[in-house]
């Protein structure tokens, strides 16, 4: 990456590793939103330079498409859960930094909890959580762009906690009218959800209309 902060086209991506873009740079707000608008993100560990993705399938999630099995359609109605949205950011990152992120990227370093932090601070970032029985017991917590949320990552340590998460986080979506939760790369849990595989050309589609300049608007 060069000082301007520039990136490549991300229909130049890698095929193989899949979406591997470009490495360097650094993770200050303004590098954050330009990759973000462009549909690309970080993911890379502590032993490694920061490397930007931009994977092609994409995995999405379209909000009102979200798939209610029997089991939990059961459990929506028999659980006493209560949503919380940026109660406590830095909360759910640190949870969230615990373990692997379950379909939505890689390990969150020091480096990236210190960045979206300071996204959340300027009110890009944005955190879910949800209380069962008064107890926490599931989060996620991801970028909003225009009509667009980028999923981060998310974080369970009661049954369903992450499924409470991204059903309450898709009826949060849909109300304000965003049209697609980016979940960034495949996993079984994504698709059990209603996520899928869609061609990058049909992805950038919901990309903002244009780049994000002003770091105090979302």
């Amino acid at each position: 990456m060069d000082g301007n902060k520039s990136f490549p086209p991300i229909e130049e991506a890698l095929i193989e590793p899949n979406g591997l873009l470009a490495f360097g740079g650094d993770l200050s707000p303004e590098m954050l939103v330009n990759a973000y608008s462009h549909g690309i993100f970080p993911w890379f560990s502590n032993e490694e330079p920061i490397l930007w993705w931009s994977p092609n399938p994409r995995m999405v999630l379209f909000p009102e498409k979200i798939h209610i099995s029997r089991s939990f359609k059961r459990a929506l109605s028999k659980t006493n859960y209560t949503v919380h949205i940026n109660r406590d950011f830095e909360s759910v990152i640190n949870h969230c930094s615990t373990t692997r992120k379950d379909g939505f990227g890689t390990w969150i370093t020091n480096q990236m909890k210190q960045a979206y932090i300071k996204l959340h601070e300027l009110g890009i970032a944005h955190s879910l959580e949800i209380d069962i029985d008064g107890k926490f017991a599931g989060c996620i917590y991801g970028i909003a762009l225009e009509n667009i949320f980028y999923g981060e990552s998310m974080f369970t340590c009661q049954t369903n906690g992450s499924k409470f998460a991204l059903y309450e986080l898709c009826q949060h979506l849909i109300k304000h009218n965003y049209k697609v939760l980016d979940c960034q790369t495949h996993s079984d849990h994504l698709e059990s959800m209603g996520a899928e595989l869609i061609p990058i050309r049909e992805f950038k589609r919901y990309l903002p209309k244009k780049t994000v300049t002003q770091l105090n608007k979302t």
